[in-house]
C-alpha cells in the first residue's frame, strides 16, 4: 500500500480542503501517513496570500524535495493557493514537482497519486466557481474540536486582497449539505464547531437571496446536540439584527465573534474598498457590547497600507484603546500581484511597518493584560484540550478563546481529564494572554 505524507500550509480554510484530501485517498486506498520520511508521495496543500505564506510554501517544497534522495519520496504533489495563482511560474521554477492541482481540483488528489504511480505527470486546474463544495473529511485537529467551512471564494474585493483572484466568487453551500456534515462530526466526536468562510456573514446571500447566518445556526442546532457552535470571520457591514439576536438567546451559539476590522482611518478604508466606515464599524461593536452581554471581539488590523500615514496610525491605535477588543491580531501590510493595492502609490517603508505593527501589538498587550485579570476569581467552563507533561497540568480553552489564534486556560485537577471533557475552571491567576487555574469541584 503506497504511503502519503502531507504538509498543510496556511488558514483553516485551506485545512479543512486537506482533511477532504485525506478523505479521498483513503478511500481510494492509500495510506496516510504523518512520517514525510515514510512516504512515497508527499502532497503540500500550499498558501499564496500574503509574501511570507508563499514564501513559506516554497520552503517546504524545496525541503521536502530533499526527501527524494534520503527518503522514501518518489513524488511531490502541490496544490492550494500558490499553485492556483502562480500554476505557471510553479511548473518552470519548481521542477521538484511532479503533479499540480488547482484549488477546484482537489477532488482529484487519488487520480493525481494514480497517473504518478503509472509513471505520468499529471497537472489539473478545474473551473474553481463550479467545483464541488464540502466533502466528507479526515479530521487533522483534535477530536473534540472541528472547522466547518459554510462557503468557498470571495465577492467583497478588497483591494490588497487576492483570495477572489485565487478561490473565485463567493458560493455558499446549501444549509442541508451543512448540517448532515455537522451530524457527521459530531458521530466523529466533535463538541467544538468553528464555522468558517472568507466572508461568513455573507452566507446564504447567492442562494437563498439573504444573509442567512442565523438560520444556518439553528438548523446546526436542531440537527445535533454539537453544544459549542463558533462564527469566525465575521464582516461587520454584515452583522444582522437576527444574527444579533442569535447570539444572545441561543445558548449554544457562544458569546464570541471574530470581526477583522483591518483599520478604523475612513481615508484607510475607502483605500482599502472595505463595506462600511469608522462609524458603521464603531456602530456594530457598541451594538454588540449593548445586546449580546458577555460577548468576546476579536479582530484584525493591517499597518502600513499605502494611504496610512501617522495620523492615520494614530486613530488606529486609540480606536484598540478605546474599543478594548478582548482578542486581536495584526499584520503588516504586503503589496500582491495583482490587486489594485499593489499599484498604489504613498507605499510605507518595511522599518515603518515593522514599528507600527510593535507598537500597535504593545498597546493592545496592556488592553489584553487588563481584560484578562478581570477573570482572576471567576468560574469558567473550559474544554479540555490536552495535558502537558513538561509542565505537569492540563489545559483548555473557555468560550472566549477559538483554537490556534487565541489564548490557554492552564488548569490543575486532582481527577484525570480527557480531551474533549467539559470542566469549570476557577481562575486563579491571568498572564499576558493565558489564563491559571484549578477545577473547581477539587477545592470545595
Amino acid at each position: 500500500m503506497t504511503k502519503i505524507g502531507f504538509v498543510s500550509l496556511g488558514c483553516s480554510k485551506n485545512l479543512v480542503d486537506t482533511e477532504v484530501m485525506l478523505r479521498i485517498l483513503h478511500d481510494r486506498g492509500y495510506e496516510i501517513t504523518p512520517d514525510e520520511g515514510e512516504a512515497e508521495i508527499i502532497v503540500v496543500n500550499t498558501c499564496g496570500f500574503i509574501e511570507s505564506a508563499k514564501s513559506e510554501s516554497i520552503e517546504n517544497i524545496l525541503d521536502l524535495s530533499s526527501l527524494k534522495t534520503d527518503g522514501k519520496c518518489k513524488f511531490i504533489i502541490a496544490t492550494g493557493c500558490l499553485v492556483e495563482r502562480y500554476r505557471e511560474e510553479v511548473m518552470k521554477e519548481l521542477p521538484e514537482v511532479d503533479a499540480l492541482l488547482g484549488v477546484g481540483s482537489i477532488h482529484k488528489i487519488a487520480d493525481a497519486c494514480d497517473a504518478l504511480l503509472r509513471g505520468e505527470r499529471f497537472i489539473s486546474f478545474e473551473d474553481k466557481n463550479t467545483s464541488p463544495l464540502g466533502g466528507d473529511r479526515i479530521l487533522t485537529t483534535d477530536d473534540h474540536t472541528a472547522y466547518l467551512k459554510i462557503a468557498e471564494g470571495c465577492d467583497n474585493r478588497c483591494t490588497y486582497c487576492a483570495i477572489p483572484l485565487i478561490r473565485g466568487k463567493f458560493r455558499s453551500r446549501e444549509i442541508s449539505d451543512i448540517v448532515k456534515e455537522a451530524r457527521d462530526l459530531e458521530a466523529l466526536g466533535v463538541k467544538e464547531l468553528n464555522l468558517i468562510a472568507q466572508d461568513t456573514t455573507r452566507y446564504g446571500l447567492d442562494i437563498y437571496g439573504e444573509y442567512s447566518l442565523a438560520k444556518l445556526v439553528r438548523a446546526i442546532c436542531e440537527g445535533t446536540s454539537i453544544p459549542w457552535i463558533r462564527l469566525l470571520y465575521c464582516y461587520p457591514d454584515k452583522i444582522t439584527d437576527e444574527l444579533i439576536e442569535e447570539l444572545r438567546d441561543n445558548p449554544r451559539l457562544l458569546k464570541y465573534m471574530d470581526i477583522p476590522i483591518q483599520h478604523i482611518s475612513d481615508k484607510v478604508l475607502t483605500s482599502m474598498n472595505r463595506h462600511g466606515g469608522a462609524s458603521l464599524i464603531k456602530e456594530t461593536v457598541a451594538k454588540l457590547r449593548e445586546r449580546v452581554p458577555g460577548i468576546v471581539l476579536r479582530t484584525t488590523a493591517m499597518v502600513g497600507f499605502p494611504t496610512e500615514g501617522e495620523e492615520e496610525f494614530s486613530e488606529l491605535c486609540e480606536y484598540i484603546k478605546e474599543a478594548r477588543f478582548e482578542r486581536f491580531g495584526a499584520f503588516t501590510y504586503s503589496p500582491e500581484e495583482g490587486t489594485a493595492a499593489a499599484l498604489m502609490e504613498d507605499a510605507v517603508d518595511s522599518q515603518t511597518k515593522q514599528d507600527r505593527y510593535d507598537c500597535l501589538m504593545q498597546t493592545q498587550l496592556t488592553v489584553s493584560e487588563e481584560i484578562n485579570e478581570l477573570n482572576v476569581d471567576r468560574v469558567l467552563e473550559v474544554l479540555c484540550d490536552g495535558f502537558d507533561t513538561v509542565a505537569d497540568i492540563y489545559y483548555g480553552r473557555s468560550y472566549m478563546d477559538a483554537p490556534d489564534v487565541d489564548g490557554r486556560v492552564y488548569f490543575k485537577s486532582r481527577k484525570r481529564v480527557k480531551p474533549g471533557d467539559f470542566v469549570r475552571v476557577y481562575i486563579e491567576e491571568a498572564l499576558d494572554y493565558d489564563l491559571v487555574g484549578y477545577v473547581e469541584e477539587d477545592y470545595q
